[in-house]
């Protein structure tokens, strides 16, 4: 028996409400989707733009400071997670000197702004008055961790850095390693008050023909440095000579916590304070412990009493102290252990070594 009481055409509508429905239900993930991703590209755009005008304004600044910024072929991508700065090459121009970094990166993520990322190319060239320097390597990497008040790390690490300067005196500058690696962090109680920060720098396999002349060996050296530099939040972007004098009148100290020097058996190890005097020279006192460095202790003490007079003279101080004595050759390298010497002290622009001035070495004025 047929119903006549239900409304014709009940059979078909009903199906067709619930495929509507069902439709709807199998767009809808995308139809969100889209709009998540509207939403994070707009996002994003206006992050970017941010960063650009952030940028420009910095740029400006340091130019009316005398300091001018240029990044060939700018460009600011990264889209989606990150932010990306892309350079050709970076330049300053300041009235000491012309500095200029090859093709460089710096990249930041959306999540963690705050930590940049660096990585450069190279080479690196500065003009600076008579010197001129150049570095290469085969990868560079830096980071640094910003902070509302600061900063709370930067690192640098590169690997195979060769450094060249001419124009220095008595000569021209080179130095050759396998692997650099420098590290700052503010220092744990001395920030707030003395602005202090800690340095942190290891040079691996370096060659440095000009330590080879003064200690006899060319075997390559190993150098360690932890130090502290107190008044380092005074320093800014500005001439060396300004940022050296500003951080002199601020009191500022370079706290040698330890510093380490390998070199084949010739071993030194110090620590002490330096400053810079009313004539912008370094001074203060090093403390020094070493092992096997009787030819570099004759080649000062030959300054003085003459080359063969001073070798011989040389060899019987570094007998009494000690620093001629060689390990078994099947021995570790760190095997003999380490005398203290005397201080070495920079006094007026002198080297003072035992209570004697080394002669004819001076120590210049920085700027």
């Amino acid at each position: 028996m047929q119903d006549r009481t239900r409304p014709e055409g009940a059979d078909q509508t009903a199906p067709v409400g619930r495929a509507r429905r069902s439709r709807l239900g199998l767009f809808l993930p995308y139809i969100l989707l889209a709009l998540v991703v509207a939403g994070w590209s707009a996002g994003w755009l206006w992050m970017r733009e941010r960063a650009a005008a952030e940028i420009d304004g910095w740029i400006a600044r340091e130019a009316s400071a005398g300091r001018t910024w240029t990044c060939a072929d700018r460009s600011l991508g990264g889209y989606p997670f990150r932010l990306e700065l892309r350079c050709s090459a970076v330049t300053l121009d300041r009235a000491d000197g012309r500095f200029r970094l090859g093709p460089s990166t710096a990249v930041a993520q959306i999540y963690q702004p705050r930590l940049v990322v660096f990585e450069s190319a190279g080479p690196f060239h500065v003009e600076q008055g008579a010197l001129t320097g150049d570095a290469s390597w085969s990868a560079l990497q830096g980071s640094f961790h910003g902070a509302a008040d600061g900063f709370t790390r930067a690192s640098l690490v590169v690997d195979n850095p060769d450094v060249t300067v001419k124009g220095a005196e008595p000569g021209p500058i080179a130095v050759a390693g396998r692997h650099l690696e420098l590290h700052a962090r503010p220092s744990p109680g001395r920030f707030d008050s003395d602005g202090a920060v800690d340095l942190s720098l290891r040079l691996n396999q370096a060659a440095v023909p000009q330590l080879d002349a003064l200690t006899g060996t060319r075997d390559p050296v190993d150098l360690a440095l932890d130090a502290s530099l107190t008044q380092a939040t005074v320093l800014r972007t500005g001439t060396v000579a300004r940022e050296l004098e500003r951080w002199r009148q601020a009191g500022g100290n370079l706290d040698l916590t330890a510093l380490s020097l390998a070199k084949g058996a010739q071993r030194v190890q110090a620590k002490g304070t330096l400053a810079l005097d009313a004539a912008h020279r370094p001074a203060g006192q090093i403390d020094l412990r070493a092992a096997g460095v009787d030819v570099l202790v004759g080649s000062i003490v030959g300054q003085r009493f003459g080359s063969d007079r001073g070798a011989l003279v040389g060899q019987l101080v570094g007998g009494l102290l000690g620093l001629a004595q060689r390990p078994n050759p099947d021995a570790p390298a760190d095997a003999t252990p380490l005398k203290a010497l005397p201080p070495l002290r920079l006094v007026d622009g002198k080297v003072v070594f035992s209570g004697f001035p080394i002669p004819n070495v001076f120590v210049p004025a920085l700027y």
